[in-house]
């Protein structure tokens, strides 16, 4: 496996052609945008960001719901993006952007293989975190993502936003 990037127009063709909606493929681009425009934020503030990881890793992050809208759309998205060949670093944005990250305890009741699904690297919180405050190809306060998680008695993903939001708000100096 190469740690080449795809192209952003390979990138949503490989949306497309493992059989994405528009409605997800939409969704991503508008996940890209609002993380791009996060990840010029931090590099004007001095940290190093991998501006076309960010791309590609944002557009294709939600490439397992092409198979299932469950959380399960994680694994099954970096699957398939080892199945394609993606780079290790874009497999990791896929499997790592659910809920601000999905912890070894709630992996294990999901019945997932061991492995680390939380975000690690900048780029990996960066599209996490975006992916938070995009809804129905809209930007939306986080409040909303978290609101949405208390709803639906997911308290530790709740919180894991929560603190997402803090640590990307703090490097930023405010929201993007």
């Amino acid at each position: 496996m190469s740690e080449e990037l795809p192209s952003r127009e390979q990138a949503l063709h490989l949306l497309f052609e493992n059989g994405c909606s528009l409605k997800v493929v939409n969704h991503c681009k508008a996940v890209s945008k609002l993380a791009l425009e996060t990840a010029d934020i931090l590099k004007e503030r001095g940290l190093k960001v991998n501006s076309n990881l960010v791309e590609i890793g944002s557009l294709v992050h939600d490439i397992g719901r092409s198979k299932t809208h469950t959380v399960h759309h994680a694994v099954v998205g970096g699957k398939i993006a080892r199945a394609v060949g993606l780079p290790e670093s874009v497999v990791n944005i896929v499997e790592r952007h659910v809920g601000g990250g999905i912890t070894n305890g709630e992996a294990l009741k999901l019945g997932w293989s061991k492995g680390v699904y939380v975000p690690v690297s900048l780029e990996e919180k960066i599209v996490s975190y975006a992916d938070k405050l995009i809804e129905n190809g809209q930007r939306v306060p986080i409040d909303v993502s978290i609101e949405r998680l208390v709803e639906e008695l997911k308290y530790e993903a709740a919180e894991r936003v929560r603190s997402l939001h803090e640590e990307i708000e703090g490097l930023i100096g405010e929201c993007p």
